[in-house]
């Protein structure tokens, strides 16, 4: 039962140290203005950091949620331009199949193809111009070498499907046949 005493002794003893060392360290700020006031700042800036870290985890969420609705609706402003083009279309179907004036019809698409063609170039989109150019794997992609008297080795002879940069990216690379 003695152990048991001294240890319950012993913590008693702990207590009232640590209790002494708090009063101690209170009376020293008390003591002295400049602890008091580092204590103030040293708070300040803790609560200010707090403050920032939370500023900064609401800007982190709400940048995700802005980029997740970018890329959800990214294509809405050429989806929008590209109606009238889809209405035009709709409208030469319909006048095509009533009247049956295929001539019109013709005369039609191709305005329509001519207003598609503007909207996309709006948007950045430009066809390659590739015959007679060198040939480049970053904008063109070979299907088949031919022989030419009229190129020399290497050049494109001719387009098999257009190519497109858009901006300034190769959205779909050339496919062209190369002089050997």
């Amino acid at each position: 039962m003695s152990n048991e005493h001294n240890e319950a002794v012993e913590e008693t003893v702990t207590e009232q140290e640590q209790a002494g060392q708090e009063a101690e360290a209170q009376a020293e700020l008390q003591e002295d203005p400049r602890l008091s006031e580092l204590a103030q700042q040293a708070e300040e800036n803790q609560q200010r950091y707090l403050r920032v870290q939370a500023d900064f985890d609401n800007f982190r969420r709400r940048t995700m949620k802005e980029k997740e609705e970018l890329g959800q609706y990214a294509s809405m402003k050429l989806i929008g331009q590209l109606l009238p083009v889809v209405d035009n279309f709709e409208r030469a179907v319909a006048a095509a199949s009533i009247n049956g004036d295929y001539e019109s019809l013709a005369k039609g698409v191709d305005m329509i193809f001519r207003q598609l063609e503007q909207t996309l170039q709006q948007e950045g989109l430009q066809a390659m111009n590739v015959v007679g150019e060198p040939f480049n794997p970053e904008f063109h992609q070979a299907i088949m070498t031919v022989e030419s008297e009229e190129h020399e080795e290497g050049i494109v002879v001719e387009e098999v499907q257009k190519g497109y940069v858009l901006k300034d990216k190769v959205l779909r690379p050339a496919m062209v046949k190369v002089s050997g």
